[in-house]
């Protein structure tokens, strides 16, 4: 597949900060690429830098093959973008907002602002000024805005912010729908992980400037984790009687006394076995109550993955 969006050592540094710190990323033509990290971490001075906000550093970055600097206008002329909080005109209607995105992106169909406001659901506010828009629908404005031209990639820092659940629905099917369907490619950064993980297929996670893990959603697959979860009436006798067996048992919770909180194994035999454990338990004298097998999701992988390079402390 063509690459769409590449950097090679790219690294921006304030004063003794490395905000971005030599990041080598690689997006192709029709991917969802999810961009994860703590607040802080790089996220939204790489794409300032990919935008040609802002300058970097040293190293380099393209898109569709044409390198950003500032001289080179066209660059970004199939390019849509969110960059934190989405800025209208507030004393101007949302058509009138997207009536002067139209021209200025040099949009010879007028029929395109009618085209995008029912696309976004947004016909109910087309006449009023934006500065009374909810914070929800001022985003949806901000996402017309950014696709009003068909753009070949898209570039979105927190995009369902202020969206009610049915809007993030909404806003995830068009995402899936511009990639699968158009070719769009799309680079992503968000909090809210449980989405990205829906519709990534791809993630990178930076932290403290630095790349640490860039994977596709195959091989997410595989390395999250599994758990076999216990709980009955007697927690202390269950683990004694499972660590005596060879399995590492532990509490999740370390807040919680194994009185509150459930027992896991990561264990492979007892996560693709947990018969065995029902069968040890009951014979043992204290049946489980409770048996189930729980894979980690993407906000645990990405606090897992971040933990074990020092980036949290528990």
């Amino acid at each position: 597949m063509v690459e769409i969006i590449n950097t090679t050592n790219l690294t921006k540094i304030y004063g003794k900060i490395h905000a971005v710190d030599n990041v080598n990323l690689s997006v192709k033509q029709g991917e969802i690429f999810g961009f994860l990290g703590l607040n802080g971490a790089g996220k939204t001075t790489t794409i300032r830098i990919l935008l040609g906000m802002i300058a970097p550093t040293s190293g380099e970055c393209y898109l569709q093959g044409q390198k950003v600097s500032a001289g080179n206008i066209n660059t970004w002329r199939d390019v849509g973008y969110i960059v934190e909080t989405p800025y209208s005109y507030p004393e101007l209607t949302v058509r009138e907002n997207l009536e002067i995105v139209r021209r200025l992106r040099g949009i010879q169909d007028k029929s395109c602002v009618n085209w995008i406001i029912k696309k976004l659901k947004l016909e109910d506010y087309a006449s009023k000024k934006t500065k009374h828009l909810s914070l929800g629908n001022a985003q949806r404005l901000g996402i017309a805005k950014a696709i009003i031209h068909k753009p070949k990639i898209l570039i979105l820092d927190e995009p369902t912010n202020g969206l009610d659940p049915a809007g993030i629905v909404e806003v995830r099917q068009l995402l899936m729908d511009l990639a699968k369907n158009s070719g769009v490619t799309v680079l992503v950064s968000s909090h809210k992980l449980d989405e990205i993980s829906r519709i990534a297929t791809n993630i990178a996670i930076i932290h403290n400037g630095k790349l640490i893990k860039e994977i596709d959603a195959e091989q997410l697959e595989n390395q999250l984790q599994k758990s076999l979860i216990l709980d009955g009436k007697d927690k202390s006798a269950m683990k004694e009687v499972l660590s005596k067996a060879g399995y590492k048992v532990y509490v999740q919770d370390r807040s919680l006394t194994e009185e509150f909180s459930s027992l896991h194994i990561q264990n492979e035999d007892a996560v693709n076995n947990p018969e065995k454990m029902v069968t040890l338990l009951v014979n043992k004298g204290c049946p489980p109550t409770l048996l189930k097998v729980e894979k980690e999701d993407l906000e645990m992988y990405f606090l897992r993955t971040i933990k074990e390079i020092g980036g949290i402390l528990k």
